[in-house]
């Protein structure tokens, strides 16, 4: 979240005037608005409905099949399903993601021998398919142009295909060969002790590696009946890395869709699907703490970049190692260093730890730190990480300097009681989706590779 002063004034005025009221000490909280000062709100902030995504059924029921099956990573050993879980709200649980060669799912997963933490939180899937995203990842790496078509990130060597789906799309086609995520280090022998030939293959032609993870997935008869039965008339040897990625993203859209919360029905009419608390925290969000200048929109996200002074966190990116630059590292300009994407927020009470790193591991947390994000910095408390993650923070003088000259510091530090802080978590809370919660049964019993579904 953004906090700044926002419109509607008439909202914001109320709440001014009812906070002084109660700033006696006697307060039971935040005032609650009004449905016609709450609903003016919202519509000032541009926040609509989410419909249900309308996708290929056929498509959905093979990328059910490919998000839970191992064979697309190249030691068999971890699928998408395996960071992306029912149990943790389409995430791990943790700080920083453990790719291939870990032991476990969830915050326990443990890391692998000659392995390292993924540089950044695992990004949950909620709504991420549709078609108003502009970009996809933390630090907007998979972009569409004004003309529609979609550019990878600026260290890839390979364009992305035409026809994908999605911006999601085209970040899932790098996920699958990044050798920390998913495809593994050359040398690496799979779970059944044979060479990964995807770590093997074309270490700089994302293109080559795409066409063997296809030939690996063509290689299993259920998976040519399940190609043949998403796209009839399609003859195998036609299938191409677009053709699993549409699949996968058809599954994520339909099983992951999440727009059935208390806010989500409040939108749609139902007046009491709020109760007190949520609709004090709303009034915050929409009117006094400015949240929505930032997540305002149907998806509650500007889609824009903002360096929030959150603490470097991991073992960083590439060039920058072990610095994390964000959208800096995309753009190549200094100015956009340390600058990360506004995340959506639908169903982020299930989706911690939050920031691009999981530097905060409870919501209050997160909230706590856009009240003064620099004093956040200075103050910042690494007790609260797992103790291996603990030295992976960048505290020093130095570093800290570098994150403070590009910080977004548009408007004043927002002061905010502790009531009022409850009051947003409330908010938040009530964004959750029921059925969000645990979504194991979304679980296929086997898989066409014959492989343990996680």
């Amino acid at each position: 979240m953004r906090f700044r002063t926002l419109i509607p004034v008439a909202l914001s005025l109320a709440v001014a005037a009812l906070v002084a009221c109660g700033d006696d000490g006697g307060s039971s909280g935040p005032p609650v608005p009004t449905e016609t000062e709450l609903r003016a709100a919202v519509e000032a902030a541009g926040v609509t409905p989410l419909e249900p995504v309308d996708v290929d059924p056929a498509h959905a029921a093979l990328g059910q099949q490919l998000f839970f099956d191992v064979e697309l990573s190249g030691n068999r050993d971890i699928a998408c399903a395996t960071c992306h879980h029912a149990q943790f709200g389409t995430s791990d649980g943790a700080s920083l993601a453990i790719g291939t060669g870990g032991i476990g799912i969830g915050p326990n997963r443990i890391i692998g021998q000659r392995r390292r933490v993924v540089a950044r939180n695992t990004l949950d899937l909620f709504g991420r398919h549709d078609t108003r995203w502009t970009a996809a990842g933390w630090d907007g790496a998979v972009e569409r142009l004004d003309d529609g078509s979609l550019i990878g990130p600026l260290d890839a060597s390979t364009p992305l295909p035409e026809g994908l789906p999605s911006v999601f799309a085209g970040a899932t086609l790098f996920a699958l060969v990044d050798k920390d995520q998913m495809r593994g280090r050359p040398g690496d022998l799979d779970v059944d002790g044979e060479t990964n030939e995807l770590a093997l293959a074309h270490e700089d032609d994302e293109g080559a590696l795409w066409t063997a993870v296809v030939d690996r997935l063509m290689a299993i008869e259920g998976y040519r009946d399940g190609f043949a039965a998403a796209w009839p008339g399609l003859a195998a040897e036609d299938v191409t890395i677009v053709h699993v990625v549409t699949a996968l993203d058809a599954w994520m859209a339909s099983a992951y869709g999440a727009v059935d919360s208390p806010f989500d029905r409040w939108l749609a009419g139902d007046a009491g699907a709020l109760d007190d608390g949520a609709r004090a925290g709303a009034a915050l969000f929409f009117g006094e703490a400015g949240c929505a200048s930032c997540h305002a929109g149907p998806l509650l996200t500007d889609q824009q970049y903002y360096n929030l002074a959150v603490p470097q966190l991991g073992p960083g990116m590439l060039d920058e190692e072990p610095l994390d630059y964000g959208r800096g590292r995309e753009t190549g300009r200094p100015d956009d260093r340390y600058a990360f994407r506004t995340p959506p927020l639908r169903n982020v009470a299930l989706t911690g730890p939050w920031m691009h790193n999981g530097a905060y591991t409870t919501l209050e947390g997160a909230v706590r730190h856009h009240l003064d994000t620099l004093a956040a910095l200075d103050a910042y408390d690494s007790r609260q990480l797992k103790p291996e993650l603990q030295s992976f923070v960048h505290d020093d003088p130095i570093d800290l300097a570098r994150v403070r000259s590009t910080a977004w510091t548009d408007g004043s530090p927002v002061a905010l009681s502790d009531d009022d802080v409850a009051a947003l978590v409330d908010f938040l809370d009530a964004l959750t989706d029921p059925a969000a919660g645990d979504l194991r049964g979304l679980r296929p019993e086997s898989v066409p590779s014959g492989r343990d579904v996680p």
